[in-house]
């Protein structure tokens, strides 16, 4: 099979062939069709995810077609559409067992982990536990588009942070999670404030339904700018980004009782941060959440709103590429991307 073949970090993303995978015995093995570029993959391409061992195939946004299934796989067959949670649980143990594949602590993590999407093909194990069939109406494109970005932005906001219609969020970040996070808060009948740097990226956030905005660019107090904007604080803030600056002003942001939740991946020098205790948490007696990623179980009542023509996921994608344009478009999160999702067609390599 094709596939983008990471040989070393931060170097080329050739296109070459590569063994197909082997289907486990209780899985399956797609036919990629199309895979969401997410900034996730920029940090296994630079080096900053512990869990890439080179030679490696990133890519956790699919969606595609079953074409062989193993003797223990019940629930799919050759020709179901399908995609996938990035986290795949064991499926047995007892975080499994309780709905929370997300904390499982044998889980594999597509592109990773283990070989993932950029390629014609993957193999996903405990099949009948992490696959999620596909709705006909729902393309492969926009259903790649949608990727670990709407599916862990979706958890945050009715799992963890529990927001309610007319509730203010203000979303740290206007890359692909946190458009996706005001697409779905939009949706939901909260009032949105996206907050970002790039004026692109707030058009677009904008466009997909936000209340207002907020260019930071040049603010030194974004917690106090926001309280102005929504009258006394957020209800709940997400810092979709995952740096230090980022993750201070979700916490300032909020009134208080206030909900954060941490969907941006910190990574090196932002893994570990001050944390404004007395002033801010205790204080304002704030709830901090983390959220990551969503099990396949989940996946029901998201593909229901989008069924039912209340979520558009194909809003986000704004543009789709071929195998061999992945290197650029990673190189581009190196500065200011364009706003919106980039999905991989492998239609066109």
């Amino acid at each position: 099979m094709k596939a983008a073949l990471l040989e070393q970090f931060n170097g080329p993303i050739p296109v070459v062939t590569v063994p197909d995978p082997d289907c486990p015995a209780d899985g399956v093995i797609i036919a990629v069709r199309a895979c969401g570029v997410c900034r996730s993959d920029h940090h296994a391409w630079v080096g900053a995810d512990p869990d890439v061992v080179l030679p490696h195939v990133m890519g956790h946004e699919l969606a595609g077609e079953v074409i062989a299934a193993g003797p223990q796989c019940r629930g799919f067959t050759p020709g179901d559409r399908v995609t996938a949670p990035f986290i795949l649980g064991c499926g047995h143990c007892r975080d499994c067992r309780s709905g929370n594949p997300t904390i499982c602590k044998d889980q594999a993590v597509i592109g990773f982990t283990f070989w993932g999407a950029f390629a014609e093909q993957v193999a996903i194990a405990a099949a009948d536990y992490n696959l999620v069939p596909l709705p006909d109406g729902l393309d492969f494109i926009p259903a790649a588009g949608m990727g670990c970005r709407v599916t862990t932005a979706w958890r945050a906001l009715t799992d963890r942070a529990g927001l309610a219609p007319g509730e203010w969020l203000v979303v740290h970040g206007s890359g692909g999670v946190g458009l996706s996070a005001t697409l779905i808060a939009a949706a939901l009948g909260a009032r949105v404030l996206a907050v970002d740097v790039s004026a692109d990226a707030l058009a677009k956030a904008t466009e997909l339904g936000a209340t207002a905005v907020l260019n930071v660019s040049g603010i030194n107090d974004v917690g106090g700018a926001v309280y102005d904007l929504t009258g006394g604080g957020a209800h709940v803030s997400i810092d979709a980004l995952g740096t230090q600056a980022t993750f201070d002003n979700s916490l300032r942001s909020l009134r208080k009782l206030g909900r954060h939740v941490q969907i941006g991946m910190p990574v090196g020098r932002h893994a570990t941060v001050p944390l404004p205790l007395l002033d801010l948490v205790y204080a304002r007696q704030l709830t901090l959440h983390g959220a990551r990623g969503l099990g396949a179980a989940g996946f029901a009542p998201l593909l229901d709103m989008i069924g039912a023509g209340r979520l558009d996921p194909a809003r986000l994608v704004t543009r789709t590429i071929g195998l061999s344009g992945v290197e650029a478009a990673l190189a581009e999160m190196d500065a200011a991307q364009p706003a919106g999702v980039t999905v991989i067609d492998l239609a066109r390599h």
